[in-house]
């Protein structure tokens, strides 16, 4: 069986082959290609943040056993560490201490990285930028992986209600209301505490419980769909309900999938800094370093440095990812469609 760093590798190979694929169908595409051209004309600085909290992840995601970082820590080298890892491979300190600072914020005793922590460091005496950048990896994942979940999700059971109707449409739709009527974040956290804390387990446990609202609008644009002519053209000439929807039904939803990954992704996000706050969250997020610096601003002197970075961090890849969805709406909407200024 393979470690799991080496999974972690196969699946950053696997995704930028998939990213290059992605790239490649889209420049073929002419309607994908002239809206990819008029999103970057319109949103390029939160598409330049975007990338660069990819690429962080995407470092914390490749790593090996060894190397010249391991210094004479002979656990470290026998250990797998990403690229993070590797750049941050210094002595941690023995508390906390400020930004950029010579000595440690309690004692005043002499640092074994003077200047070193451009973030400060935590009451560990980890370095806080480091733990920043680590809650990247955290935060794509909870929000990408999870999206991939529950999205074909709501479309296997809406577009499956919406088309086909009948029995199905009546339990998809009892199946739909009754989670709904059951409180999000007690089934949510029902679901870590049965299936464990792992990253993995979490975004299980959001995909189950995020994908009803989608399923919904597309179920609701199923049922317009397939009255439209060339679908009833298409149903007289003998072609298989299977061709139908993936030639007619999906191909027309595939804005609203877009769409809503990518406003379903800041919403992940934040559920995630709610589990922590709780105590059930993801280890390394920036939600549990939120969480342990919730009593730092009681203190006197006031301890800000922990709580900021997380929060700036989070804060930033959310208004990237929400300005890319503005942006995204405008430009597959027709009914909100606006001249490029």
């Amino acid at each position: 069986m393979l470690p799991p760093y080496l999974w972690s590798n196969l699946a950053v190979l696997l995704l930028f082959g998939a990213g290059v694929a992605l790239g490649v169908y889209l420049r073929r595409n002419r309607l994908w290609r002239e809206a990819l051209s008029s999103l970057v004309r319109r949103r390029p600085l939160a598409i330049a943040a975007l990338c660069l909290y990819v690429l962080v992840g995407l470092l914390d995601s490749v790593a090996w056993v060894g190397g010249p970082a391991a210094g004479a820590d002979t656990v470290a080298a026998h250990e797998a560490r990403s690229v993070i890892d590797r750049v941050f491979a210094g002595t941690p300190e023995s508390s906390y201490s400020a930004p950029l600072a010579t000595v440690s914020f309690y004692g005043a005793q002499p640092l074994e990285s003077p200047r070193g922590h451009l973030l400060g460091t935590d009451i560990l005496g980890r370095d806080v930028l480091y733990r920043t950048l680590k809650g990247a990896r955290v935060a794509l994942l909870i929000g990408g992986l999870t999206s991939l979940i529950s999205i074909p999700l709501a479309l296997l059971f809406g577009v499956g209600a919406g088309y086909f109707g009948g029995r199905l449409d009546d339990a998809v739709f009892f199946l739909i209301s009754t989670l709904a009527s059951m409180p999000s974040l007690l089934l949510l956290i029902a679901l870590i505490m049965v299936m464990g804390r792992s990253t993995l387990s979490v975004c299980v446990a959001l995909g189950i419980t995020s994908w009803i609202g989608f399923a919904r609008l597309a179920r609701a644009e199923t049922l317009k769909l397939r009255e439209l002519d060339y679908v009833q053209a298409a149903r007289a000439l003998g072609v298989r309900d299977r061709r139908i929807v993936l030639r007619h039904i999906l191909p027309n939803l595939a804005h609203l999938v877009v769409i809503t990954l990518v406003l379903m992704f800041s919403g992940l996000v934040l559920s995630e800094v709610i589990l922590a706050w709780l105590g059930i969250g993801v280890d390394g997020s920036w939600g549990q370093m939120i969480d342990q610096a919730r009593d730092e601003f009681s203190r006197d002197p006031i301890i800000w440095w922990n709580i900021s970075a997380a929060g700036g961090a989070l804060f930033g890849l959310l208004l990237a990812v929400n300005f890319i969805g503005d942006a995204l709406r405008d430009i597959l909407d027709p009914r909100t469609l606006r001249e490029d200024a």
